[in-house]
């Protein structure tokens, strides 16, 4: 695998775009493929078999692009459909950490929070991640199902998602959270919303910090690096709505006037 070919990042929307930014911020050098499903996203409410069905048309096509490694930057894909994916792939697969360990270290009465999409949470991704970790983890897990529909459509500083982070939080009243993992890529976009409803002293985890700690680890094992230090190219493509793709890239990448590749998955079975 040549080391200056890209790696692929993918998500049903733009929330990826929070690993993408992370492995831009520590691999400045590396030639990044995006893409974002904002056709058919939210996945959080859709059937298991829909979800993995639409991660292997991201990974088809990632496969026609030559990519050296993939990363899951979904948390509902990663849940349902990364044990299945394993081995099917001529490039590496990383998944979408739980980043339950790092809230462990974080948490001295292993009491930790997570919100996440409907799928995720009944998958029990973080749960079944604690409990191999270590049997005294609690977790307490809470579904925000309007969260993505609300930031994909432009609320991400508003009354209107102020009174959704309100209710959502209120659920972690009296559980005594130590920490508080933001399980879906899109929540990271509003953590500056979502620190004021919680209490003082609870720490938010972005699983995309161990989630590129990771793919580096396997990009060394495998010497996939690539050896430039700066320069990385960024693409982006996304299934609908280029205007609103393009005023997220800048939002959460920093980048003004992105071009946005348009892509229809279904061409991908």
């Amino acid at each position: 695998m040549q080391s200056h070919a890209p790696i692929g990042v993918f998500d049903s929307g733009s929330g990826g775009l929070t690993v993408a930014r992370q492995l831009h911020k520590i691999l400045p050098g590396e030639n990044i493929l995006y893409v974002g499903d904002m056709k058919r996203m939210p996945y959080g409410p859709r059937e298991p078999q829909e979800i993995i069905k639409f991660m292997g048309q991201f990974l088809n096509f990632f496969t026609t692009k030559k990519v050296k490694l993939a990363i899951f930057a979904c948390n509902t894909m990663t849940s349902w459909g990364y044990e299945k994916a394993i081995g099917n792939t001529v490039y590496p697969l990383v998944p979408m950490s739980t980043a339950v360990a790092e809230a462990a270290s974080l948490s001295p009465h292993k009491t930790i929070g997570v919100i996440a999409t409907e799928a995720t949470v009944k998958k029990r991704f973080h749960a079944d991640m604690a409990a191999k970790i270590d049997k005294d983890i609690k977790i307490y897990a809470v579904a925000c199902p309007q969260f993505v529909t609300l930031i994909e459509s432009g609320h991400i500083n508003d009354l209107i998602l102020e009174n959704a982070a309100a209710y959502y939080m209120q659920n972690f009243t009296g559980k005594n959270i130590e920490s508080l993992i933001l399980g879906c890529t899109h929540y990271p976009i509003i953590k500056d919303i979502l620190s004021k409803h919680i209490e003082v002293g609870i720490k938010l985890i972005d699983p995309a910090v161990s989630t590129i700690e990771k793919a580096v680890s396997v990009m060394q094992k495998n010497n996939m690096l690539n050896p430039a230090k700066t320069g990385g190219r960024m693409e982006f493509f996304f299934s609908s709505a280029p205007d609103h793709a393009a005023h997220m890239v800048k939002i959460v990448m920093g980048i003004d006037n992105p071009f946005i590749n348009n892509i229809d998955l279904d061409r991908f079975n």
